[in-house]
């Protein structure tokens, strides 16, 4: 075992159990796939269970679109789970959406203890306590001047109907201390700590409070997340103390990287999973390939299946330097799995990806009319089933525009293609108008760019039916190509 990893404690008693947590705010996500990987290889090592949690209390940007792309992502990958909304469980439900009257109980549990208070400060308040705060160097921007108001005064402000939150009273001065099971020991300046929100004035929990009082009820042993969240993590110790419970095992797994050492990011790699089906990467691949990020078998091979990682899973094999994203290894890898298949099984494989009759089907209508001969299809929607060469800058650019103005225009673009949730002609179309509304465009010029970007032709078939023939993850992946060739 390696001297810097300190072991993971797991008690013979208690069966382990871990869980991810995605919120549906968004695309399907390869750290979601990559930390679900790492918590059912351990859950799997150890005979335990692997939970799927929603969180979704941000109810403005959580969709049941979202959440049905995070399971059928995480299934294609082959990260199946053991409880989870679809297939329920003894401790549901497993939307967070669904559970707001346990977070309330647990808050006012906390507001009887008096480990919480109830937090009348408005906007306006915030708004001078952030610039007097700043003005005085303290760390951090709350002064807690709600912390030890009488009780009368809350009676008074509450019969007001003042609006409030619920704070957690963390200490002041010292340190905390959290061990994380890859690193030991790290410890916080408590003076950098705010009194963390618990209950927001609509009700809803804050993830911190959420997090912890559905891992605690759903028996959570093992809380395997990205390093990203250690900040966070001495507030949660301060929770489970304030409640008097026992912490589970924090494990914090190192963030993928880009090549420069970023955080991986969509402005620099493809991070939806959607993208890596519709390019035509195998599932086993993505997992191989995300089981080597940090970490490596007994024998050093690359080449490994999930089964033979969890079965030679500890967390001492693991790695806390940024691991890289790196595509071309990748595809290395991906291409090491294509080859060893036989003929019959790549001709199934490529059905299921993009040949399928479903698909074919639904691409015949887009070029029937343009066709005069079969053989002119696969020369019409070359676009579709392989990635296009992006044109020369120039062409992009309309008459009357320059390249800067374009940029922007693309900036826009992928703004809309990334927010978007409905992935279908009319919404998107309606979409595109309000954009050219909103950066002063004339449709003409913004869909030409769109129609360029996307499928690197001038004449294609009607744009939102390409559009949604392509996918909203490869156009994505296209949208920022053309972004980096056009960057002023």
């Amino acid at each position: 075992m390696s001297a810097s990893i300190p072991s993971i404690p797991v008690d013979p008693s208690r069966p382990v159990r871990v869980r991810i947590a995605p919120s549906p705010t968004g695309d399907p996500h390869v750290g979601t796939a990559y930390v679900a990987l790492f918590n059912r290889c351990f859950a799997k090592k150890h005979g335990g269970k692997f939970i799927l949690r929603i969180e979704d209390t941000d109810q403005t940007r959580s969709t049941r679109e979202s959440e049905a792309a995070i399971f059928k992502s995480l299934r294609w990958c082959g990260l199946d789970w053991d409880e989870g909304p679809d297939i329920g469980g003894p401790y549901g439900p497993y939307r967070q959406s669904e559970r707001l009257a346990i977070y309330r109980e647990h808050a006012q549990i906390l507001l009887d203890k008096g480990e919480a208070y109830r937090c009348f400060a408005t906007p306006e308040e915030l708004e001078e306590m952030r610039r007097t705060q700043k003005e005085r160097g303290a760390k951090q921007p709350y002064d807690r001047r709600y912390r030890n108001i009488p009780e009368s005064e809350v009676a008074r402000l509450l019969a007001e109907g003042r609006p409030h939150v619920v704070r957690l009273k963390m200490p002041i001065g010292g340190k905390a201390v959290i061990t994380d099971g890859l690193r030991g020991e790290i410890s916080f300046d408590n003076d950098e700590l705010d009194d963390q929100i618990l209950l927001k004035s609509d009700g809803f929990p804050t993830y911190h409070l959420a997090n912890v009082v559905d891992d605690r009820l759903m028996q959570i042993t093992h809380v395997i997340r990205a390093e990203e969240w250690i900040p966070s993590t001495p507030k949660h110790a301060r929770l489970y103390e304030a409640f008097g419970w026992q912490p589970p095992a924090f494990i914090h797994l190192p963030l993928l990287r880009n090549n420069d050492k970023t955080k991986i990011s969509k402005r620099k790699n493809p991070v939806s999973l959607e993208y890596y089906q519709a390019a035509g990467i195998l599932p086993e691949a993505l997992l191989n390939f995300l089981g080597r990020m940090g970490w490596s078998m007994p024998d050093e091979r690359e080449k490994f299946t999930r089964a033979e990682m969890e079965e030679a899973f500890t967390f001492d094999r693991m790695h806390l330097g940024g691991p890289i994203f790196d595509l071309d290894k990748l595809d290395w890898l991906n291409g090491l799995y294509l080859r060893e298949q036989t003929p019959e099984q790549l001709v199934a494989r490529l059905r299921e990806w993009l040949l399928s009759d479903e698909y074919l089907t639904s691409v015949v209508p887009l070029v029937r009319e343009r066709m005069t001969r079969l053989s002119e299809f696969i020369p019409k929607t070359s676009w579709l089933f392989g990635e296009p060469t992006p044109l020369a800058k120039e062409a992009y650019v309309p008459k009357g525009k320059t390249q800067a103005e374009t940029w922007d225009a693309v900036t826009a673009i992928a703004e809309l293609v990334d927010k978007q949730v409905r992935w279908e002609v009319a919404p998107l179309e309606e979409a595109f108008r309000k954009l050219c509304e909103q950066i002063g465009w004339k449709p003409k010029d913004l869909f030409s760019i769109v129609r360029l970007v996307a499928t690197a032709a001038t004449a294609a078939p009607p744009l939102f039916d390409s559009l949604v023939a392509i996918g909203k993850a490869r156009t994505q992946v296209r949208v920022r190509q053309a972004l980096t060739l056009l960057k002023p």
